[in-house]
């Protein structure tokens, strides 16, 4: 029986060149390229402090999710193994669940699911049993991670009528389902797309700004 725990007991191996600085790191760059989401998501968190405060504040705990995701990816190209694999992709799947859990829009929702709370423990099991069954065929994943994917794409073009690499996918996923969840649920806060630094446009970091007459602020 192979150790899951070992080091190349994945049956993926990306095109980096294994142990080029280190006995210890399988594959440096893919590994190190991760901090980026120990950069971004304590920033992402403090952007999105008013849309927490006045919509929901679990937002906190997606973003904490997003940097597990971080974790994970780095801890898999490390050890490029078996069990570091498994941690990776369903670290994803589910981060992609609990953003259907907060932003999937009602009016989408399945006939026979009455409201939002049904529907995230359907969201909920669906992903248990995908997370069960990836522990015994890992492809499972593969098909689900793919299946929400194509969904989620169907949601932004139903939305926004247009088509729109792992950090920045997730960054601007989430912002553009929080965005479709705000205009429906308090567009009395006018929410915006922004994004920061504001100089750097369209390539700096996506938020949800949102106005309210009790301007709500951010305090240390």
């Amino acid at each position: 029986m192979v150790d899951v725990f070992a080091y190349q007991s994945s049956q993926v191996d990306w095109c980096e060149d294994n142990f080029q600085f280190s006995e210890n790191v399988a594959e440096f760059y893919n590994m190190a390229s991760n901090v980026s989401f120990f950069i971004s998501v304590p920033i992402m968190m403090y952007l999105w402090h008013p849309y927490a405060q006045k919509r929901n504040k679990a937002v906190y705990l997606l973003w904490v999710m997003v940097m597990l995701v971080g974790s994970f990816s780095a801890y898999y190209h490390m050890t490029l193994s078996y069990f570091g694999q498994l941690l990776d992709e369903l670290s994803i799947l589910w981060v992609l669940a609990f953003a259907y859990m907060l932003w999937f829009p009602k009016r989408h929702l399945p006939k026979p699911i009455k409201n939002r709370k049904v529907f995230s423990l359907v969201v909920c099991l669906v992903a248990l049993i995908s997370t069960v069954l990836s522990f015994l065929k890992p492809v499972v994943n593969a098909y689900a991670l793919n299946s929400i994917a194509l969904h989620i794409l169907y949601q932004i073009t139903l939305e926004l009528k247009r088509h729109v690499l792992i950090n920045m996918a997730a960054i601007h996923g989430i912002t553009l389902f929080a965005y479709f969840d705000a205009v429906y649920e308090i567009p009395e806060t006018s929410p915006e797309v922004k994004y920061w630094p504001e100089r750097w446009g369209y390539l700096g970091l996506p938020y949800l700004a949102i106005k309210s007459k009790d301007s709500l602020k951010k305090t240390c």
